[in-house]
């Protein structure tokens, strides 16, 4: 059974429609590279995943619990959205730290923050604070930035910074993980650190979905491909058969710009 699963994704900001009815399923524990040209609706999907955005129609499921459907007629609440994102953890292009805290508190942040509704918080504060904080420094070492935790966002480099970003984002422990172009904001040099860390998460069999330009990355990693255009999925698979065998006539144009560059 497919861990998440998403059924006819539309969203239109005005008269422009972004997504036209996106479908595809994810399995736990593999991983999904989204390709596809800038504004082909890529970073509105996974926007619309995390709900950032809320899709105008269309099912969204994890874990065949129904986190999303415009067929009920039923807006979310702010505290329905808030514990849909608890399923998912997002890293964005830009990093997105807080400037004034640590990187330890940047990746404490939002555990403390959802620690305070337990009903056990106020008896248990230390506790449960130390707790949150000793797994933030497995996290920060898992992403070789140990000596860092007391080092703030100016001071680290944009590679580190992103790799405290994927740190703050596995702090919830979501079921799946975005990656919204995660290597976009770095200098090539930098992107093979991201990429490391990205690919030993694979390893691990987290699940994932990655919008990335990124081809042979994608390639390497991916259980599964999807190519984007103009708002719908013009193909899906395998890496071989997306990038080695592709069908559609824009999949091959689109790679072929990436071949020869």
């Amino acid at each position: 059974m497919a861990l998440l699963e998403v059924t006819d994704i539309t969203k239109s900001f005005g008269k422009t429609e972004v997504l036209k009815g996106i479908s595809f399923s994810l399995e736990k524990g593999n991983v999904l590279s989204i390709i596809g040209s800038s504004g082909s609706g890529k970073t509105t999907l996974l926007r619309c995943l995390n709900f950032l955005e809320e899709a105008d129609g269309g099912i969204i499921r994890v874990d065949n619990k129904v986190l999303f459907d415009s067929n009920t007629q039923h807006a979310l609440t702010d505290a329905e959205i808030r514990q849909n994102r608890l399923h998912f953890g997002l890293v964005f292009q830009n990093f997105n730290l807080f400037p004034q805290y640590s990187v330890l508190e940047n990746v404490c942040l939002a555990p403390k923050l959802h620690a305070k509704e337990r009903p056990d918080y106020k008896t248990n504060a230390k506790e449960i604070c130390d707790e949150i904080e000793a797994k933030a420094r497995k996290l920060i070492d898992d992403v070789g930035l140990s000596a860092k935790c007391d080092a703030y966002p100016c001071e680290l480099s944009g590679g580190q910074q992103q790799r405290v970003a994927i740190a703050r984002a596995l702090a919830m422990d979501p079921e799946i993980l975005f990656f919204d172009e995660p290597t976009s904001a770095l200098d090539p040099e930098l992107t093979g650190e991201i990429l490391r860390v990205i690919k030993e998460l694979a390893t691990r069999e987290m699940t994932m979905v990655i919008v990335t330009h990124e081809m042979q990355f994608a390639a390497e990693v991916s259980d599964q491909v999807i190519f984007m255009d103009d708002g719908v999925i013009a193909e899906q698979g395998t890496p071989d058969e997306v990038f080695v065998h592709p069908k559609n006539e824009r999949t091959k144009a689109f790679l072929s710009r990436y071949n020869n560059q």
